[in-house]
């Protein structure tokens, strides 16, 4: 039996971005803790078939395919949530993108697409949240995943780590608006993790080797390492804790 304080029955959790990868293995950590979810995608036949396989192992779920960095598009997926019923109690904004390239050669098109994606959806899918939670009067949870960018800069991913850093900074900002509706906002930075997204780094022997001298746990971290700090941060058991972010990385950046 769980203990009462990581119970999530009764809740609902909207996670962007989670037909695969860190987003999935979050949702699925929620599903686990008794939350409802609401799945988010760009891809709706990845994003139905996903909604299946979660649906087959016993999990209430539910599928919202929306572009998370068009305005329209998130006001009206929220129009279409209330509509039927809905209440994002959870919002986990993990949608994201990443874009290896030297500075000098980056276009403003390049720049703008991963800072788009990364950090403005934050803003815009937390508004659209926050606004209902704070009419609702019964508080609620924000986790805004993050980076060891939001941290340190590593060459040729500058715009993500503009955006991992700006996700930090707007996870203080969401707290300092919206402790005062019952409404904690907290962030979770992810090391380096064994995601489709990194398939070319790990087959990388160098990088590989990097990141494994680097990291004390002297391993790639799995994505279903994310989901106990998330059903923390998403549960009563994080009920003072505002503003913060955690990194869950083997130890990286605790050690030089």
């Amino acid at each position: 039996m769980s203990h009462p304080l990581f119970n999530l029955a009764g809740k609902t959790a909207l996670v962007t971005g989670s037909s695969r990868g860190l987003g999935l293995a979050i949702a699925e950590g929620l599903a686990q803790a008794g939350a409802a979810l609401v799945l988010n995608g760009v891809d709706k036949e990845r994003l139905a078939q996903t909604a299946s396989a979660l649906q087959a192992k016993g999990y209430s779920v539910q599928a919202a395919a929306f572009d998370v960095t068009d305005e329209a598009a998130v006001v009206a997926a929220f129009n279409r949530l209330d509509a039927a019923g809905t209440q994002v109690d959870i919002l986990v904004n993990n949608a994201g993108i990443q874009l290896r390239k030297p500075l000098v050669e980056l276009s403003l098109a390049e720049w703008d697409k991963v800072i788009h994606t990364n950090l403005t959806s934050a803003f815009l899918v937390g508004r659209e949240a926050a606004r209902r939670m704070i009419q609702r009067g019964q508080g609620g949870k924000v986790i805004n995943i993050g980076s060891l960018t939001s941290e340190a800069a590593r060459a040729t991913v500058a715009p993500y780590t503009a955006a991992k850093g700006g996700v930090k900074m707007l996870t203080r900002a969401m707290a300092a608006e919206w402790a005062e509706h019952g409404i904690q906002a907290n962030a979770i930075g992810p090391g380096y993790m064994a995601t489709e997204m990194n398939t070319a780094l790990l087959q990388n022997p160098a990088f590989d080797a990097w990141v494994k001298g680097r990291t004390p746990a002297r391993r790639w971290g799995r994505p279903d390492e994310l989901a106990g700090t998330a059903v923390y941060l998403a549960s009563a058991a994080s009920d003072y804790v505002n503003g913060q972010i955690i990194y869950v990385d083997g130890g990286m950046l605790a050690v030089l």
